[in-house]
């Protein structure tokens, strides 16, 4: 097991943060803390894989804790600054709870900022909306924390993986004549709830247009019989629901047997440093995807001042990280809104008002997300990014096509 990763970073704070200006606002003439919360530091917890078959994604909680050093040595957020204790799941659901368990009740956590995973934040769910602990900017696309109703603290970040396939599948009946749709798809919410969007726009045609889905555990080895099986039933488009790891084999084993159906790939796998390099980029070639986020990777945003700003932190604040993997630009992405959050709730940091904050977003933006993509956020809608678009991928880098789409 991976030590926790106790940043020591304590509280974040009102500073410039990839042009996110520091300023007082919101800090209210009485003070209210929750645990977790002094008059100098916000303490909050965090379950990541660090080790386990998702253990790349681990990534994502470092990058996040150097965000938050980088805040803390700008005088962190209204003058305290953040404490984020990172600890490892394995990307096991009774590690996670029995992880988040420890966190709330002998670190004392004010809050669970971004843990990884749709299985073991389901673990979680639970508990933490029994205990009224927030859990606020999940790394899931789980349709189940968008429910203010039945889970009023759990929030989620990125789009919506019923919605993304529900996208796909509109782009395939307008585009591809006589589709034949083959579904690899990861055996959890994730997976589950991607495959519901898309029989959700095929309507009674799934049955027909859908020809085979294979399923696999994340714990598995490979994934060969299933792309053997998938070619065999004579699909022409591929729905690649998987995580980066996955996606990466089961590009290059299609590759291997001489299948070239029209692939989509999850936004969730979708780097191209950390899956179509590994995979071989000449075999990712017209793959299609969904995006919400700038690829650092790409020519196209050189000159972006939110990308050499975010490539200028990559360097200096955690040099051992990737600037390519796109986890990281998500990572610090998450970590700039929660800032924007904590900004918003001034001095009054009770767990109450902390989740009343991040359900009152109201069109922010941030450097790293595309042109014309906001946060947005309501106490009856907990799905802060609702907009996405369209990318194909031409042997280097994803490049954009059609509008905005929205959800």
């Amino acid at each position: 097991m991976i030590p926790a990763l106790r940043t020591g970073l304590g509280v974040a704070a009102m500073a410039v943060a990839f042009g996110l200006a520091a300023s007082p606002g919101g800090a209210l003439a009485q003070k209210s803390h929750g645990p977790g919360v002094t008059d100098r530091e916000i303490k909050l917890g965090q379950t990541a894989p660090y080790s386990g078959p998702l253990s790349s994604f681990g990534t994502q909680g470092k990058a996040q804790a150097a965000y938050f050093k980088m805040i803390n040595e700008r005088g962190g957020v209204n003058g305290r600054r953040i404490n984020l204790v990172s600890v490892d799941d394995g990307f096991s659901p009774p590690k996670a709870i029995e992880q988040a368990r420890r966190l709330v009740e002998q670190d004392e956590v004010l809050l669970m900022f971004a843990p990884f995973g749709t299985p073991t934040n389901a673990a979680m769910q639970k508990y933490l909306n029994q205990k009224g602990v927030p859990a606020i900017f999940l790394a899931s696309g789980a349709t189940r924390w968008n429910d203010p109703k039945a889970a009023p603290w759990s929030m989620g970040f990125s789009p919506n993986v019923k919605s993304e396939g529900a996208i796909y599948a509109r782009y395939i009946l307008k585009n591809v004549p006589e589709p034949r749709i083959g579904i690899l798809f990861q055996n959890d919410d994730f997976g589950k709830d991607f495959v519901a969007g898309i029989k959700q726009v095929l309507g009674d045609r799934a049955g027909k247009l859908i020809i085979k889905e294979v399923s696999y555990e994340p714990t598995d080895p490979t994934i060969d019989s299933q792309i053997v099986t998938l070619q065999g039933a004579g699909a022409n488009v591929f729905m690649n629901v998987t995580g980066p790891k996955f996606a990466a084999l089961a590009i290059r084993k299609a590759a291997e047997i001489g299948w070239k159906p029209l692939q989509f790939l999850s936004s969730s796998a979708s780097s191209v440093a950390a899956v179509l390099v590994p995979a071989g980029v000449d075999n990712a070639v017209g793959a299609l995807t969904s995006v919400y986020l700038k690829d650092a990777n790409d020519p196209q945003w050189a000159n972006d001042a939110g990308v050499k700003d975010y490539l200028e932190f990559m360097k200096r604040y955690y040099p051992e990280g990737d600037p390519k993997d796109c986890s990281n630009v998500y990572a610090v992405t998450v970590a700039a809104a929660f800032v924007e959050v904590l900004k918003s709730a001034g001095d009054n940091l009770t767990r109450e008002n902390v989740m009343k904050q991040a359900a009152s977003l109201k069109d922010v933006e941030l450097p790293l997300l595309l042109p014309g993509i906001r946060l947005n956020t309501t106490a009856t809608d907990f799905a802060p990014i609702s907009q996405q678009q369209m990318v194909r991928f031409d042997g280097k880098s994803w490049v954009r096509f059609g509008e905005i789409i929205s959800e």
